[in-house]
């Protein structure tokens, strides 16, 4: 119990240190992909935003973003190598670049997919093939470095390693999967292994953990191809899962509201929405195909999850029921969506284009759009625009391969 206040407290403390309108992490401080910001942009001119600036060599992948004290933290790949790179978000200049690991290939795009996570002084991230590197977040050394196949018995995927770590009290946590455990922890500061999951050896895919506290006790949710669970970030206990069979990905972030847990997967699986009882028993609350998310994330504000699904498009649906209150096909297609001051920013990941919808249950209501330019002429044919929008600081960043774009959507 001592510990797990200490973990609590640790985490409150790091939260506390951070700005408003730093993003630390993949889907931001809560991992819920909601940007706290206010005073944004309600309706963009004509031909979009003002573009602040252009990176044109952060590399290539479709890594996200972390921003915290005014540098952007992204992995890229050059050549045959993967980097993390740090960016002045001010002015797009390149701080510096420090090898990540060896280039990972696939027939979708080459290099990196996950995102840094800036926990003060440190930066956290995990190359295509498993390489997860704790690096100094002012000159991007490598502080130490730990292998999730060759080290913890880990199995690469066809996507390669898409997780972001995350930073929980003392420990850094990621999901190597395998026989010797699905989850792994290590001390934030030295490497040193702190656990790894017994009982639950799935093989990782490509979700990232979210962190959560369900019936009073601290917990880290994750997703794989075969179940979802709670594990003990004290011990590496698993309290708590249930089986949630995939099809070749599982990739959306879980969401928890109070002891309830979310999870959607493509392909034809669907979603699923479970509650947890105070002695760990789980109960299917519903189960459909109506929110299928192949990728691109699902947002829940209020009491309503908002995300493309391959069956109806563009998807509002009630959180507690599993009823679905509007879909919208035409508007916009497939792709990311990130939530900042009462509005969603939807990427179409064929295209590029850039859509403000307001947030409500009761339709979908477009407000802007443009298109993202410009675009690579370095993605090969089975990619798409994946990387996802973030905003922080007034600003909109977005990436398409080596080029990161930055816009003005402050307002001001």
């Amino acid at each position: 119990m001592k510990l797990a206040t200490t973990l609590a407290a640790t985490s409150l403390l790091l939260s506390l240190n951070l700005h408003a309108d730093d993003w630390p992490q993949w889907r931001g401080p809560n991992r819920d992909d909601i940007s706290k910001e206010t005073g944004l942009l309600k309706k963009w001119p004509a031909g979009g935003p003002k573009r602040l600036w252009l990176n044109e060599d952060v590399g290539l992948g479709y890594s996200g973003f972390a921003v915290v004290g005014g540098t952007l933290y992204t992995q890229g790949a050059r050549d045959a190598v993967e980097y993390v790179i740090a960016v002045d978000a001010a002015t797009g200049k390149e701080k510096w670049a420090a090898e990540a690991g060896p280039l990972l290939q696939n027939k979708w795009g080459d290099g990196p997919r996950g995102t840094p996570t800036v926990d003060g002084d440190k930066v956290y991230a995990i190359s295509g093939k498993g390489t997860l590197n704790c690096l100094s977040a002012a000159d991007g050394k490598v502080l130490w470095s730990t292998r999730l196949v060759e080290d913890l018995g880990g199995k690469l995927q066809n996507w390669g390693y898409t997780e972001s770590p995350i930073v929980e009290g003392n420990l850094v946590i990621c999901t190597p999967g395998g026989a010797a455990g699905t989850m792994a922890a290590f001390d934030r500061a030295s490497g040193k292994k702190a656990w790894q999951t017994e009982g639950w050896d799935d093989v990782a895919q490509y979700a990232s953990i979210v962190p959560a506290t369900i019936n009073g006790v601290r917990q880290l949710v994750q997703l794989t191809g075969k179940s979802i669970a709670g594990v003990s970030p004290e011990s590496g206990k698993v309290l708590w899962r249930q089986d949630f069979p995939g099809k070749t990905a599982v990739i959306p972030t879980p969401i928890v509201k109070g002891n309830q847990v979310f999870v959607s997967a493509g392909y034809g699986v669907g979603c699923m929405m479970v509650e947890i009882s105070a002695d760990n028993t789980v109960k299917q609350i519903y189960a459909n195909t109506d929110l299928e998310n192949h990728h691109g994330g699902v947002i829940l504000v209020g009491d309503y999850l908002y995300g493309h699904s391959n069956k109806g498009g563009w998807t509002c649906m009630d959180f507690a029921t599993g009823k679905v209150e509007w879909t919208e096909k035409k508007a916009v297609g497939k792709g990311a969506i990130h939530c900042a001051d009462g509005m969603f920013y939807l990427q179409d990941e064929k295209t590029g284009e850039i859509v403000l919808v307001e947030v409500s249950p009761k339709g979908f209501k477009e407000k802007s759009r443009f298109t993202l330019e410009p675009q690579t002429m370095q993605r090969k044919p089975d990619g798409r625009v994946w990387t996802h929008p973030v905003v922080s600081g007034g600003h909109l960043f977005l990436r398409d391969q080596e080029l990161l774009s930055c816009y003005d959507v402050s307002g001001k």
